[in-house]
């Protein structure tokens, strides 16, 4: 017999607990706690999407799950979350392919909202206000820079957005880490909320190609008096600021609830770039793959009723570290075979598998929980 080559669910979670030891701020040395338990804790609770304390129930050889939180809370002060922040960058950036710096990039910044549904004025001074959505209008925020290459998407920074945080200075931070990593970036796509002059100005002055989803304003002057015509095209245009952008106007045609196809405007604002209507509309899909990332996040969150915001931004960093690792994974294992660039087959390592073999690791070790106690012997 051939040996096979596999990726075993040990190797997966080795990998996960060094990357986290050596870049998270987190350390624990105790009678029965220590740092691996602590980090296999929030394993099992991210790859079930459930709590730490619903984790710590599951497990048989854990400290308690007040235990758990205790020491998070310490270790996590929300008067230190510039120093957490910095951390976090330096553990998403901590297994990136060497390729990356080699070749210019296709990047996207968004923002990311967790919901906040307290009333501790201390509190609200770390949330953002947006519309509202699920039951509440503030929200806990963070912002991300992600990378394109080829098949693999990863996210390489990520900010704590303060309600006092300029739109503008988060924009120059995250574009001062990519530099840091001396990554190329060849474009840079940004949505509605960042369109504003500020951005716009930076991004021509750093000489940073980008398109700028642009919001549509006014009934008749504004942005929607270039909504006319039938056919797409490039145009200058003048903010009242006084600041003029080439700007491409991209005619689409989507249908209705009546299955007719209507006229829908899209507006995008282009720095440094030539391309024509039909390109940036093609090239500005791509970004969507940060909201599949997000997805991706939503899957391994562990969840939690925190009311502390260094706490909750270390989850959220962890869910995406998570998600990192798994990309780098799968670009290095799950390689096809043959001439030319390097492709990876999608269905050979995938996110499920990754999480369950991760989650399989951490339960070998603790064992899990199969009898429940009863005061009196069941009737089955």
């Amino acid at each position: 017999m051939i040996p096979q080559k596999q990726l075993k669910a040990h190797d997966i979670w080795e990998m996960m607990q060094e990357t986290a030891q050596e870049h998270l701020p987190v350390a624990v040395s105790g009678y029965k706690s220590s740092t691996a338990m602590l980090f296999d804790v929030l394993m099992k609770a991210a790859s079930e999407r459930i709590s730490i304390d619903a984790a710590c129930r599951d497990l048989e050889e854990t400290v308690s799950a007040n235990s758990v939180r205790t020491l998070l809370n310490e270790q996590l002060p929300k008067a230190e979350l510039a120093a957490q922040e910095k951390a976090m960058n330096e553990a998403l950036a901590a297994r990136l392919p060497a390729q990356l710096t080699r070749y210019g990039l296709e990047a996207a910044i968004d923002e990311h909202d967790e919901p906040f549904y307290g009333k501790d004025a201390e509190l609200l001074e770390y949330t953002c206000r947006s519309r509202a959505k699920v039951g509440t209008t503030r929200f806990f925020r963070i912002i991300t820079l992600y990378v394109m290459y080829r098949q693999m998407r990863l996210t390489v920074a990520v900010a704590f957005v303060l309600p006092t945080d300029d739109t503008v200075a988060i924009v120059q931070k995250l574009l001062a880490r990519s530099q840091e990593l001396k990554l190329r970036l060849d474009v840079l796509y940004l949505d509605r909320g960042f369109c504003n002059t500020a951005v716009i100005a930076h991004l021509k002055y750093v000489k940073q190609p980008a398109v700028l989803a642009c919001t549509i304003r006014g009934k008749e002057g504004g942005t929607r008096q270039l909504c006319c015509g039938r056919k797409s095209y490039r145009t200058q245009y003048t903010f009242t600021s006084g600041l003029t952008v080439e700007m491409a106007v991209v005619a689409t045609l989507v249908p209705g609830k009546d299955k007719k196809r209507r006229r829908k405007w899209l507006l995008f604002v282009l720095v440094g770039l030539d391309w024509q209507p039909a390109t940036v509309y093609r090239r500005y899909r791509a970004r969507f793959g940060i909201e599949s990332s997000y997805r991706i996040l939503r899957r391994v969150r562990v969840k939690t009723t925190s009311r502390n915001p260094a706490l909750r931004f270390f989850l959220l960093g962890f869910a995406l570290l998570l998600v990192n690792l798994w990309a780098v994974l799968r670009w290095s294992v799950a390689r096809l075979p043959g001439p030319g660039p390097q492709r990876v087959d999608p269905l050979l390592f995938q996110f499920q598998a990754f999480v369950c073999l991760l989650r399989r690791a951490v339960e070998q070790i603790y064992g899990v929980v199969m009898s429940v106690p009863l005061p009196v012997s069941p009737k089955l």
